[in-house]
């Protein structure tokens, strides 16, 4: 059975970084795009980044770019979220999907319908 599970997540200051993990078990890690989403309170979950299961292709959401990068490593079955110069409208439950197929594209818009992890509390505040 597919299992993620997210891990990193903190209380850091204004400008401060953060890297979350996205661990994964029960599948090959490189058959699947990997996928971050947020969600704020009472806001809507946030597509922010994804990675092609080929790893040659990343992308980002405009209010991530520049600050945050996404990687993997598949011999550890783990994708990696580094975050940077976080601000307080960073804070939310960041949270990991993974996607069959998409080798060598991902669309940070698609939101999977299955194979997510249980998030991790991401708060940014002085």
């Amino acid at each position: 059975q597919l299992q993620l599970v997210e891990s990193g997540g903190g209380l850091v200051q204004p400008g401060g970084s953060l890297r979350l993990s996205c661990v994964g078990s029960g599948f090959t890690l490189s058959d699947y795009a990997m996928y971050w989403f947020r969600q704020a309170p009472g806001k809507e979950r946030e597509g922010i980044s994804c990675i092609s299961s080929s790893g040659g292709y990343t992308t980002y959401a405009d209010s991530v770019e520049g600050r945050f990068t996404l990687s993997r490593d598949n011999a550890k079955n783990t994708v990696y979220l580094q975050m940077n110069d976080l601000k307080p409208e960073d804070t939310a439950v960041y949270f990991c999907a993974a996607v069959a197929g998409f080798r060598w594209l991902c669309d940070v818009t698609y939101e999977p319908r299955e194979n997510w992890g249980q998030g991790t509390q991401v708060t940014v505040s002085s």
